[in-house]
């Protein structure tokens, strides 16, 4: 019998290494680095593998590319600076506009006021003049009758001329009075302001005071004391240029100028302000005579 021939097929010489596997492809390798700003890529890096397939050993080889990270923070930085500063200069121009807005609306307001406040002291400078020239009309008119009763009297009998100059002593004034009567005569129409004296509003202290210092006298300057400042007289016996008062003397709580012809002049009160009355209409309580 013939045996049979089993053909023998060569081994590889490696393959009594036990542990010994069939040589690899080998893999790549890719290098990643995250850059910043909204996931912007900065660094790719791609390793191409190179080996033989009848090489004992994988091969790797690793391409790294240059890395760009520190440069784009500082782009990205410099970005954010940019932006906060762009956002604070539009704060700023938002904060001028509003005030330039408000300095504008204010002046605007301003002159407003102004034009408001002018055009009251034109009326009340116009109401104060017409006021003069209606006093010094009266005073005019006044003086006329004056006259014309004097010479009257003076043809009639003496009992006539007697009545005609106690009615010239009341009506008509002369020297220091004259010049206190044509001063608060020319403040009527001024408003009344308490502790006001002058020039262009007064209390009736205040009035009283500036009118007897136009002739050298010095009053003292509150109604109380100027109601004791002269001589007492009766309210039947008045001449121009006396002061009148109401209350008692010493502690009275206004005063006036009695002007004559049963009329005096005094500052009133914040409605009526420096008039020109009749003693009917505010009866004082008592006259001092300074002059």
């Amino acid at each position: 019998m013939e045996k049979a021939l089993i053909p023998v097929v060569p081994m590889s010489h490696t393959a009594h290494i036990r542990s010994h596997r069939k040589p690899r492809r080998s893999a790549s390798t890719i290098a990643m680095r995250a850059g910043v700003a909204g996931g912007v890529l900065s660094t790719l890096a791609v390793a191409g593998a190179a080996g033989s397939a009848s090489a004992a050993e994988p091969v790797t080889q690793t391409l790294e590319l240059p890395t760009l990270t520190a440069d784009l923070s500082a782009q990205v930085a410099q970005s954010a600076d940019a932006t906060q500063q762009a956002a604070a200069n539009y704060e700023l121009r938002a904060e001028r506009d509003a005030a330039l807005t408000k300095a504008a609306k204010q002046a605007k307001a301003d002159l407003a006021d102004a034009k408001k406040k002018a055009e009251a002291r034109k009326k009340a400078e116009a109401a104060r003049k017409a006021a003069a020239e209606r006093a010094a009309s009266r005073s005019a008119e006044r003086a006329t009758l004056s006259a014309s009763t004097a010479t009257s009297g003076s043809t009639g009998s003496t009992g006539s001329t007697a009545s005609a100059s106690t009615s010239t002593s009341t009506s008509t004034a002369t020297g220091s009075a004259a010049a206190i009567l044509s001063f608060v005569k020319a403040q009527v129409g001024d408003a009344y302001v308490s502790g006001g004296t002058g020039p262009n509003s007064w209390d009736c202290s205040g009035l009283v005071q500036a009118a007897f210092k136009q002739v050298g006298i010095n009053l003292p300057r509150v109604s109380q004391d100027q109601s004791t400042a002269g001589t007492q007289v009766s309210l039947s016996n008045l001449q121009p240029g006396d002061i009148l008062y109401w209350g008692s003397a010493g502690s009275a709580y206004h005063v006036g100028v009695y002007v004559g012809d049963g009329m005096f002049v005094g500052a009133q009160n914040p409605s009526t302000g420096v008039v020109e009355r009749p003693l009917s209409y505010d009866p004082p309580t008592g006259a001092v005579r300074v002059l």
